[in-house]
């Protein structure tokens, strides 16, 4: 990687500012003529090419150029990879070239696939040549694979009218449960304040059954707008016209009534007036002709590819050894002696006694040819067998340790480690001499040393990884290929000892009599206990081919698990490709909402996959293609995980499938990427200028909306779906709106125009510099939380507002409307920072100021139930760090909870002392607000308290739930979730183990404690209002 440039804001991020659009770039020519000229920063590539044209006439050696067209120019990019920037479209300041330098090159035929190539390079941040050059067969075969039926998949919308189309990518979300008491509450009538797309500012208001039809709403809409409206003017007929919820690429189709749509039940609920608009078709017409137009330009140039050819099948011989000739080849260690583990593991679970080298003595390279052989026959080895290996040294002399703890690694020190499975992506058993390169860091206290839940791709930065070289045996002269499964079927008892054991939670651990007991037990398993699957298959014994027989037999008469049972399967305990394939076949049943739900996890267990193509791969695919919503967020996960070595292969392949897949949806996502891009050289630019020179903070402000203002950003930054929500538009940026914020990595707050609903703004936080996945992990959990709670009619009023990953510690952050910090509010109260926490009245008379009437009766209850939902998800998710700025309340009295740096009990300390000694957050002001600002008002304070404690048990109910999400996110490398022992703490917080009765016992006493110790909060929030004052 070539180092840094110091000047590449001066060149890219601050044209114009200081008067000058021109930029300097040096042009190597075919014909190895070298030209210097002056372009325009903003130009696109296709207008510098007519410009170099047009100076490389007046060189020698010109006519031998040819045409114009048959070249595109080469730059080296940000990432210090060639780029070949096949798109004319594109401006020179988005390409942002490492250094000023182009290279003409000729052009090869096929431009409109190499344009297609280019455009999805740019978009997945790398460069499909890249994956060309990879000499890897199960990615060639793939891309194939993908590319024919991704081509196949735009074939099919070709031939589909607007309406599919439309339903296809913009259709409202919808929901069966019963509104009964919802229903009854509204007296089962709402009023609709309806708009007409060409004139968003008059509006009519309808009052409607809310058993009407989308049907009977467009016919009574259209018949009063012409009679208010437009009396003399044909409007024409109810199918000219599609209904759109106002400000959202969300329409609602005739054959579905009122009340099952999300959007009208989520009005009910927050007792708002729904907004709807009806659009015209033309509109939507010529959206779906643009999108058809684009798939035609380029299937229309491409050609078919052959078919791939079947591996040959043989059974597999029985052998006791398995690898001989291990040798490490490369590598210069500091260590005088070198030894090799390897183990076997199918999963987490070492299948028999590891092998160890014998010492090898050398200062560089060391050389064993040394045989290594398992107690296992080959015809044992499950077919996700992975081959673990760690190289360490042994220390010539050992320092004698005050503790004997972990003795074993005083004497040896590990130092790289790698994994390959035994057989490749097309079952055959792996054969001949590979080359691993190696990974030097991992998690510590490790079985024996190895990594087993570690990446099974090697360290793609060969130059400085270790080389370790083994040479699997050949045992025929054909391929070895893992037999299909043989149908088998074992005994069946009952024992009614099972119950308890399937009770147990994921992270309980199983004696060896308890596995013998299921697996003996196992018919009755599939019959009483379904959802126990996960136990059984712990229970297997995986060396023995037999019991594999017999569980893959069994797996095809289980019984179909729910989505949420199902997910826990896809964790790196059960590597099975048939279980794998079933607990997919079980997510099939996931509504595009539930999908989304669970999207983050189900992305980072593509890393258990230890090959390409998977039933996992290819679901996460099928439903993406089917779903633009699912799509888009399906393209940031991957995208803003590309820059992580171990998955970047991965990802990319599955991005480009995407793309490949879904050809209108990549101009859509480029522009998004573009304007991050953009957004990124604004916060540099700031942060820059804050370190660099000192810059006054009106002046960082003046040259940020300079910066906004130029050509180049107005035109990427508008006119773009939101990455936080596809289907909000956005038509163009608010300037004078616009700021940064104070702390270190110097935030941007952006204001967007809403380019569906005039009058409308959409603000947003983009960050650069922190990591967001965390975040958006806990808004993960608190957005299940609050449907959970839903699902059992307890409304809690969470505010989980959109949060989004986008790139390595960059990503954006909704902001919530009408809505302030506890700490402002305290401060605007009281005349001295120090006396602003401990003034009571503040929040209480701050909701006065905003409502009043009914209305300040409704804004309190609305504080009462949303602090008793985060009072419950801050204890039971160990949620850290909550000063009187990380906790906001709304204009409307929802309560809600920012920023989760500090999960999982890891609270902040100083001097070794934790500054939070409360469970969770309840100081006497909320207390103030939840009794009305009576002291007497006991009843109310019985009301919270009872919310409180239903909502844990709710919890307590999907206890397992939890513990298999964060379970999945354990190798995403977030900082505080790194092992099984960060997900204790949720065991003990949900009391998993414990009765109803000993877990609310428990839930009580934390309640009263948060209660008792309240003043220790408000000590923390004086000395946290002293010390940030603004």
């Amino acid at each position: 990687m070539p180092p840094a440039k110091t000047d590449q804001l001066d060149l890219w991020a601050e044209s114009g500012l200081d008067g000058d659009d021109q930029v300097m770039v040096d042009f190597l020519l075919p014909t190895g003529i070298y030209i210097q000229m002056e372009v325009p920063r903003e130009s696109t590539i296709q207008h510098i090419k007519l410009l170099l044209w047009k100076e490389a006439q007046t060189y020698p050696l010109f006519s031998l150029l040819g045409e114009m067209e048959g070249h595109m120019f080469e730059c080296v990019n940000q990432a210090a990879v060639h780029e070949e920037l096949e798109d004319g479209t594109r401006r020179l300041c988005d390409v942002r070239p490492f250094l000023p330098v182009l290279k003409l090159i000729t052009r090869n035929c096929g431009r409109a696939e190499r344009i297609l190539d280019s455009k999805i390079g740019v978009l997945i941040g790398k460069g499909l040549h890249e994956l060309d050059a990879l000499q890897d067969q199960e990615v060639k075969d793939f891309r194939s694979k993908m590319k024919q039926i991704s081509e196949e998949k735009m074939q099919r919308m070709q031939l589909m009218s607007w309406g599919e189309w439309l339903r296809s990518c913009y259709s409202m979300p919808l929901e069966a449960g019963s509104l009964e008491n919802l229903i009854d509450k509204h007296e089962g009538i709402i009023k609709i304040t309806m708009h007409y797309d060409q004139s968003q500012v008059s509006s009519v208001n309808l009052v409607l059954s809310l058993h009407c039809t989308v049907t009977e709403l467009m016919d009574q809409a259209l018949k009063k707008w012409q009679t208010t409206h437009c009396p003399e003017e044909d409007i024409g007929f109810r199918s000219d016209y599609v209904l759109r919820v106002s400000g959202k690429l969300e329409f609602l189709f005739e054959d579905h009534p009122l009340n099952q749509c999300k959007y009208i039940r989520d009005c009910l609920l927050t007792n708002e007036s729904p907004h709807l608009t009806l659009v015209h078709c033309d509109g939507v017409k010529a959206m779906f002709e643009k999108e058809i137009s684009t798939i035609g330009s380029v299937l229309a140039r491409k050609t078919s590819n052959p078919p791939l050819p079947l591996p040959p099948k043989k059974r597999l011989p029985t052998a006791s050894t398995l690898f001989p000739a291990l040798q490490l080849m490369q590598g210069v260690l500091s260590f005088a002696y070198l030894a090799v583990r390897a183990g076997l593991f199918h999963g987490t679970e070492l299948l028999c006694k590891t092998a160890v080298s014998s010492e090898s003595s050398s200062r560089s390279e060391h050389v064993w040819n040394k045989t290594l052989e398992f107690d296992i026959a080959v015809c044992d080895l499950p077919r996700m067998a992975r081959l673990c290996f760690a190289i360490y040294a042994v220390m010539d002399k050992v320092k004698k340790q005050r503790s004997t703890k972990n003795t074993h690694l005083n004497k040896y020190q590990t130092i790289p480690w790698v994994n390959t499975m035994v057989f490749d992506y097309r079952g055959q058993l792996k054969t001949g001499d590979i080359i691993l390169h190696c990974w030097t860091s991992f998690p510590d206290e490790l079985e024996e040393m190895l990594n087993p839940i570690g990446t099974i791709q090697t360290n793609p930065y060969t130059e400085n990884a270790t080389e370790l070289h083994i040479s699997f045996p050949e045992y025929s002269t054909q391929p070895v290929v893992f037999p299909a499964f043989d149908k088998g079927r074992g005994g069946k008892k009952f024992y009614i000892e099972l119950k308890e054991i399937m009770e147990r939670d994921p992270l309980s651990q199983l004696c060896e009599n308890e596995k013998d007991l299921i697996w003996t037990l196992r018919y009755d398993c599939r019959e009483n206990f379904p959802q126990s699957l996960p136990k059984l298959l712990l229970s297997v014994k995986w060396s023995k081919h037999e019991d594999m027989t017999q569980l893959q037999a069994l797996l095809q008469i289980w019984p179909k698990l729910s989505p949420r049972d199902a997910l826990e399967l896809l964790d790196f305990n059960y590597p099975d490709q048939y279980v794998r394939e079933f607990a997919v076949y079980c997510l099939r049943d996931m509504s595009d909402d539930e999908l989304l739900q669970y999207l983050l996890q189900l992305v980072q267990v593509l890393r258990y996959e230890p090959y390409y193509d998977c039933a996992l791969s290819r679901f996460l695919l099928e439903r993406a293609q089917s779903s633009r919503k699912i799509g888009h967020f399906l393209f940031w996960h991957l995208r803003s995980e590309m820059f992580m070595p171990a998955v970047s292969v991965h990802f990319a392949l599955i991005l480009e499938a995407y793309c490949r897949g879904c050809i209108p949806h990549i101009e859509v996502l480029k522009k998004q990427v573009e304007a991050l891009s953009k957004l990124k050289a604004v916060n540099e630019l700031i942060k820059f200028g804050t370190i660099k020179t000192k810059t006054k903070q009106a002046h960082l402000k003046e040259a940020m909306m300079t910066c906004l203002r130029q050509t180049g950003f107005i035109e990427t930054l508008s006119d773009l779906h939101s990455p936080l929500n596809p289907n909000i538009l956005l038509a163009g940026i608010n300037v004078e709106r616009c700021k940064y914020m104070n702390s270190k990595m110097k935030p941007l707050w952006i204001v967007y125009n809403n380019k569906l609903l005039e009058g409308d703004t959409v603000d947003i936080i983009f960050k650069n510099g922190d990591d967001l996945r965390q975040d958006m992990l806990t808004l993960q959990i608190l957005r299940l939380m609050d449907l959970l709670w839903k699902e059992a009619k307890l409304d809690l009023r969470i505010v989980p507002y959109g949060c989004l990953a986008t790139g390595d510690h960059s990503g954006l952050i909704e902001v919530v409307s009408s809505a302030d910090t506890i700490a402002n509010i305290q401060k605007t109260s009281s005349n001295m920072a120090a006396a602003a926490a401990f003034n009571k009245d503040a929040l209480l008379n701050w909701l006065k100021d905003k409502n009043s009437g009914d209305a300040l009766d409704k804004a309190i209850e609305e504080f009462t139930l949303s602090c008793a939902g985060y009072c419950v998800a801050t204890y039971v998710l160990g949620i850290g760090d909550r000063h009187s700025d990380n906790i906001m309340v709304r204009s409307t009295g929802q309560l809600f909870h920012i920023d989760f740096g500090h999960i999982l009990g890891n609270f902040k300390s100083k001097f070794g002392i934790k500054r939070e000694r409360v469970p969770f957050i309840l100081t006497h002001d909320f207390i103030h607000v939840i009794q009305q600002g009576k002291t007497s008002n006991t009843e109310k304070f019985g009301n919270f308290r009872q919310y409180c404690e239903e909502a844990y048990l709710i919890l307590r109910k999907n206890g397992n739930l939890f513990i298999t999400l964060f379970a999945l996110m354990l190798t995403a490398g977030l900082p505080e979730l790194t092992s099984v022992k960060d997900i204790q703490y949720l065991k003990d917080s949900l009391a998993l183990g414990k009765t109803d009765e000993e877990a609310l016992k428990q839930f009580r006493q934390k309640f009263d404690e948060a209660l008792r110790e309240s003043w220790t909060t408000k000590v923390n929030w004086m000395a946290h209002i002293v010390a940030h004052p603004s």
